[in-house]
C-alpha cells in the first residue's frame, strides 16, 4: 500500500476564491510504480486525491467528499513534468472545481463536491460552477 504524499509545490498564487499552484511530478513517486511497465503515468486517482487535499487545506473542507461531477482525464501526467492545478471553491454549494493544465495543455478537471460547507473558509463565494482555468 502505498502512503499518500502531496508533490512539491514549486509556486502558489493565492487568491479569494481560487489557487493556482505549481506541481512537480517527479520521476520517482511511488505511484508509478507499475502504473504502467512500458510508460510510467500519473493515475487519476492520485490527481484528484492531491485536488482534494490541497483544496480541503487551503478552503477549509473535510475531506468527506459527497460526488463527483464532470470528472475527465485528457491527457497522461508522466514522471518528471511540471503542471499548475487550479482550484475554485463555491462555499455556498461546498463545491471545489479544478484543473490540471500546462500552457495550452489540459491533462484533467472536474468538481468535488462535500458534505458540508467549509469549516473555516477564507473564502467568499464563487458564484458559478464553471472548470478552473489554468
Amino acid at each position: 500500500m502505498i502512503k499518500s504524499s502531496l508533490p512539491p509545490i514549486l509556486h502558489s498564487d493565492i487568491g479569494i476564491d481560487n489557487i493556482e499552484l505549481r506541481l512537480l511530478v517527479a520521476a520517482d513517486l511511488e505511484y508509478f510504480n507499475g502504473h504502467f511497465p512500458e510508460q510510467a503515468v500519473l493515475p487519476g486517482v492520485t490527481q484528484l486525491d492531491w485536488a482534494v487535499r490541497l483544496g480541503c487545506q487551503h478552503f477549509g473542507y473535510s475531506e468527506a467528499v459527497a460526488n463527483l461531477e464532470v470528472l475527465k482525464f485528457q491527457q497522461l501526467i508522466l514522471p518528471g513534468q511540471e503542471v499548475t492545478l487550479s482550484i475554485s471553491n463555491n462555499a455556498a454549494k461546498g463545491k471545489l472545481t479544478f484543473a490540471y493544465c500546462d500552457g495550452e495543455n489540459r491533462y484533467a478537471s472536474g468538481r468535488i463536491a462535500f458534505d458540508s460547507t467549509p469549516v473555516n473558509s477564507k473564502s467568499a463565494t464563487n458564484n458559478g460552477d464553471e472548470a478552473s482555468q489554468c
